[in-house]
């Protein structure tokens, strides 16, 4: 029998048609709350056909225990980061994914973590459910510049929705987008440090790589216009922690809000979870009622299909 491994939390817990695919293949499926750690993937490894994956740490020693009865890697998500790629394309293990299902869902968030924190909603919240009608004076987003890194599907809905609300929209991304950057009036830039001074919003939706990590750190932030907000809806590692409490700290930073740290869940003591600054949601950005069942089915056809020998699937790595 077909051994499955499940970790996503977020295709567990919400209803889907994708239960109803999964449960009737006649797969023994063995269920753990994800992202789990490389050491608790290294206890399971070997002992499963296929892993329906969140972003678990699935590293090379995972690999080389898990093969060769390992099939099949279908990742529920887009981001490959947590996944050693290069060492599955050398053992010819293809690794699926899910692209084009959460973009509008996780664009709805980046502005909701923006609005919340520009209008200081939680705290004024939190305030009158706590009886006190505390009124603090926010921000306008109107006529202000946002710049996004990446401007893929995520990054050009965002494009859309600053759009709407009047902001100027500033971008970067190696793979430019001319036909939609012609039609928004979005202007390129090559370079983060030519689109730092020109901006008073940040938002990164770039993918994790050695070119990516820590692109947002110390001597960038210097370029930055005083009280910069930077919204963080990808990766925790595009941005140097350390470098970013200083500067909130210092006040050269206005704010950070991110659906993302460098240790979910974090530890009670992480500096961001009760900074005055920082504004932090558990890594939700596409866990909608709406999004989970269009990703968990997709990532379903793909883990079914691939097994039965169909076309149907959606590969991230080529041999």
């Amino acid at each position: 029998m077909t051994r499955v491994l499940l970790t996503t939390t977020s295709y567990q817990d919400t209803p889907g048609d994708h239960h109803a695919l999964l449960e009737s293949q006649g797969f023994e499926i063995h269920r753990e709350r994800g992202p789990l750690p490389e050491s608790r993937m290294l206890e399971l490894a070997g002992e499963f056909d296929a892993f329906l994956c969140g972003d678990d740490e699935i590293t090379q020693a995972v690999l080389e225990k898990s093969l060769p009865r390992l099939k099949v890697i279908s990742k529920y998500g887009i981001g490959l980061d947590k996944i050693d790629v290069t060492a599955c394309t050398a053992a010819k293990l293809p690794v699926l994914f899910t692209p084009g299902v959460n973009h509008t869902t996780v664009a709805e968030h980046t502005f909701c973590l923006l609005l919340a924190q520009v209008r200081n909603l939680v705290d004024s919240a939190n305030a009158v459910r706590n009886g006190q009608w505390k009124r603090v004076t926010g921000h306008e987003i109107w006529n202000k510049s946002i710049g996004i890194v990446g401007l893929g599907r995520i990054g050009q809905e965002v494009a859309k929705r600053a759009i709407a609300f009047g902001m100027k929209v500033h971008a970067l991304d190696p793979y430019w987008p001319e036909a939609f950057a012609t039609e928004n009036g979005v202007t390129r830039h090559e370079q983060i440090e030519t689109m730092l001074p020109e901006i008073d919003v940040l938002s990164l939706h770039a993918n994790l790589s050695e070119s990516t990590r820590h692109l947002v750190n110390a001597e960038r932030i210097k370029l930055c216009r005083k009280d910069l907000l930077v919204v963080n809806t990808s990766r925790a590692e595009l941005v140097n922690m350390p470098d970013m409490i200083a500067a909130l700290n210092a006040g050269t930073v206005g704010g950070y809000a991110t659906d993302v740290l460098d240790e979910e869940p974090p530890p009670a003591d992480h500096p961001l979870l009760k900074h005055p600054k920082a504004l932090i949601t558990p890594h939700i950005g596409s866990r909608t009622y709406e999004s989970v069942p269009r990703q968990a089915m997709r990532a379903t056809l793909n883990l079914v299909n691939y097994l039965k020998g169909e076309k149907d699937v959606i590969q991230a790595n080529k041999f």
